[in-house]
Order: C-alpha cells, then sequence, then structure tokens
C-alpha cells in the first residue's frame, strides 16, 4: 500500500469516527437500525449524481463520514459533466437521486425543453452562496455591479454574452432576475448562452462570456486566477433563497419510499454536521477539493463557506448569509412557495406559454410527508408553515399567494 493510499484512508478514518461522535450513534448499532422491520430501505446501494460545486457537500460527506451506513444505505456520489447529463440520467434511471437544480426538476416535470417525467423534491441541500461574475474587461471600465453594467452596455453598443447553467436552473433566474433589476432584459437586450459550471471559468478566460452566474467555488475561482469580479452574491439577490436539492423521480418515490427517507435522513445528518462547527467546514472544505470531486484548490472552497468574501477589486467584507447546509433545519425544508416561485419566474421569462396550476404542481413535486419522515428520523426541526415568504433585492415580496399575478406583475420579462 503506498504512503498515499496509506495516507487517504486514515483520513477518511477520521472523519467517519468524527461522524460517530457527532450523531451518537456507534459503527456496531448503524448496521442494525434498519436491520428490520416496515422501514427497512428496499434498495440499499444507491447511486446519486452530483455536479462538481460546493454545494454537492453533503452528499459527498454523507458518503464519506459514513452516516448513510446508519439508515441502512450506502451512497455511491457519481461526479456527472452538465446538468443536462443529470437530468438525462435521472430520467432514464442511470442515477437514483441526484444534487441537482431547484428549477431543472420542476421544468423536466412541466417538460419544458424536452424531457417529460414526474420528478419529486425530496429536500433543499442548501441556501445562499452563489454568485454573479464579470469579466476583469468590463470592471476595468466600470462594470463593477448591475447599475454599472446596465451603464457601460447603454455606452458602449455591443452583443453581451452572459453564461447560466442550465435554461430552468436557479443559476439562469439568479442572472435573468439580477439583470432585470437593473434595467436590462436578458431576453432581448443580451445573449445568454449555457455553460456546465466547471467550464465557466475556462470560457472567460478565453472571452467567450462577459459574465456568469454560478455556485462556487467558480466565483472565487475567478478572482484568485485574475480573470472576473464578484458583481453580486446571489443572497443579495434573495436572502436564504432556495439552490441545490435532493431529487429523484417520482417512480423511485413510489417503489422506493423508504430508501428515499433514509437517503434524505443521512444527508440532513451530514448538512448538521458540516454546519456544527468551523473544523468541520475545514475538513469539508478539504475533502471536496479533492480530484474525485470538486478539482480544485482548497483555498478556492474555504473561504466563502465560513462567509469570507472579497470581490477581486480589493474590497473584503464577512456576510454572515453565506452558503448553509442546515442552520438548524430551516435550510432543507421543500417549501411549496419556493418550487412555486421558479414556476413564476419560468413563465416570467417565456419559457412556460401558459400559466401552471402552481400549488397543484409544487405539491406532486415536493415530498411534505416523507421530508417530515425524514426528519423526525434525524431528529431535525421541521418548520409549522408550507408556504415563507420574501423580499428580494428589487423590494418586491413573495409569498406564493397569488403566484399568477407575482409572474405578470413585473415590467421587465419576456
Amino acid at each position: 500500500m503506498t504512503d498515499l493510499l496509506k495516507s487517504s484512508l486514515s483520513r477518511r478514518a477520521v472523519l467517519q469516527t468524527a461522524a460517530v461522535g457527532a450523531v451518537g450513534i456507534s459503527p456496531a448499532l448503524r448496521s442494525v437500525v434498519y436491520a428490520a422491520g416496515s422501514d427497512t430501505p428496499e434498495k440499499t446501494e444507491v447511486k446519486i449524481g452530483f455536479i462538481p460545486l460546493t454545494d454537492c457537500a453533503s452528499v459527498v460527506m454523507a458518503s464519506v463520514l459514513g452516516i448513510d451506513k446508519k439508515y441502512g444505505v450506502k451512497i455511491i456520489p457519481s461526479k456527472e459533466s452538465s446538468w443536462a447529463g443529470v437530468r438525462d440520467k435521472l430520467v432514464t434511471g442511470e442515477l437514483d437521486f441526484a444534487h441537482v437544480l431547484y428549477g431543472l426538476l420542476y421544468g423536466v416535470h412541466l417538460g419544458v425543453g424536452g424531457a417529460k417525467k414526474d420528478m419529486a423534491v425530496l429536500m433543499t441541500l442548501n441556501q445562499n452562496g452563489q454568485a454573479i461574475t464579470l469579466s476583469k474587461k468590463l470592471a476595468d471600465k466600470g462594470a463593477v455591479d448591475g447599475a454599472g453594467l446596465a451603464k457601460l452596455m447603454t455606452r458602449e453598443k455591443r452583443e453581451y454574452t452572459f453564461a447560466q447553467t442550465f435554461p430552468t436552473g436557479t443559476h439562469a433566474m439568479w442572472l435573468y432576475y439580477w439583470m432585470a433589476a437593473n434595467g436590462i432584459n436578458p431576453m432581448s437586450g443580451a445573449k445568454v448562452i449555457t455553460v456546465p459550471p466547471p467550464q465557466m471559468v475556462a470560457n472567460m478566460r478565453v472571452g467567450n462570456m462577459d459574465g456568469f452566474c454560478v455556485g462556487e467555488p467558480w466565483n472565487h475561482r475567478a478572482i484568485i486566477d485574475g480573470i472576473g469580479v464578484t458583481a453580486a452574491t446571489t443572497q443579495d439577490i434573495w436572502k436564504d433563497h432556495p439552490e441545490k436539492v435532493l431529487g429523484t423521480t417520482g417512480d423511485f418515490v413510489k417503489k422506493y419510499p423508504n430508501t428515499a427517507r433514509a437517503v434524505t435522513a443521512a444527508i440532513l445528518e451530514a448538512g448538521r454536521w458540516i454546519d456544527a462547527s468551523l473544523a468541520n467546514k475545514n475538513k469539508m472544505a478539504e475533502v471536496i477539493a479533492e480530484k474525485s470531486y470538486v478539482n480544485t484548490s482548497v483555498d478556492a472552497i474555504n473561504q466563502r463557506i465560513l462567509g469570507r468574501y472579497q470581490n477581486g477589486m480589493g474590497k473584503t467584507w464577512d456576510d454572515p448569509n453565506y452558503m448553509k447546509f442546515y442552520n438548524d433545519g430551516a435550510v432543507n425544508f421543500p417549501y411549496l412557495s419556493d418550487g412555486m416561485w421558479f414556476l413564476t419566474q419560468q413563465k416570467r421569462w417565456g419559457l412556460l406559454k401558459d400559466h401552471p396550476d402552481y400549488l397543484a404542481v409544487a405539491k406532486q413535486i415536493n415530498q411534505i410527508d416523507l421530508y417530515k419522515q425524514a426528519a423526525a428520523a434525524s431528529k431535525t426541526p421541521v418548520p409549522k408553515d408550507v408556504m415563507r415568504s420574501a423580499k428580494l433585492m428589487d423590494g418586491v415580496v413573495w409569498d406564493g399567494k397569488d403566484p399568477k399575478k407575482y409572474a405578470d406583475g413585473f415590467k421587465i420579462k419576456a
């Protein structure tokens, strides 16, 4: 056995020991928790797709720390290259679950863009922690924020290109909302392209886009590499916004409900472990920076997960609304209003031609009852209401009460 392999195995053993302490259950007991009874997972080994992003961490750590074993399942994280690939593998059953964009699942459920299949949101994996990056070339001309970008685009007329990661996904919606709030129509005033997250920095380096919206660590990576600046964080757009979810198909939930519950509970505990301490966050950063996961330097990950931000132009700040994976359970509940919001934006930008039955669709997709069972198993607090409200960056309040009026109420839309 090589020294490198010994070191890797030793570190994993240390992390698993830490996990045992965190959940307070011995390895021997873990293996028999679901040894008998109707709660036994129907499928004990599951493949969960993920994209190389910081917010895949709770899925990865549930496996690395051995928390999955406590619930009678074995999580096999599967690194994927694009959100389109994740979509296709979920639909065909090649993946059992995925770390996936919230709006992507809603789009597939309604058949936006081709593939149509009943989908399921089991839990929200994280809130906050994405950003909008503008190229250093734009920043040098004064485009360091939304207002500056709007002025530059008015002053210097040309085709401006911006990238998001999937047409119905979260990053597209954050980018469009931010641009529109600053008076730029993303549909008619710019060119928008789709680029997989790990390819954002390389594409900006060669001049393929003027800006992009993506998850970490790729915004901070652009700063480290000296090619981009952070113009806005997504928590600036919507404080404590929903981001990635644990997703699967409706068929999987019907066929393997105990498995879905067990995996959800394991990932809830992993999120709690990450958020529990500074030391845990740093350990997480070391693990997911590895080649088999995000494949970047630890310093590209470990600053923004602690709320330590810089914009690439000398400004630094501590942001209390950084990426969170648990936050005493407040992060993870699959609020119906969260799913409905993505539908309103898909309607706003012409991805949906007609208004859907917003609430009915959210009830079909978001597995509230199953989540509550997983929360009980993992001792995670559950909110009283399935809806929540928030005021976004433009002062408009979203509460889910009148989604049709909300969707139609924006001045800038498709």
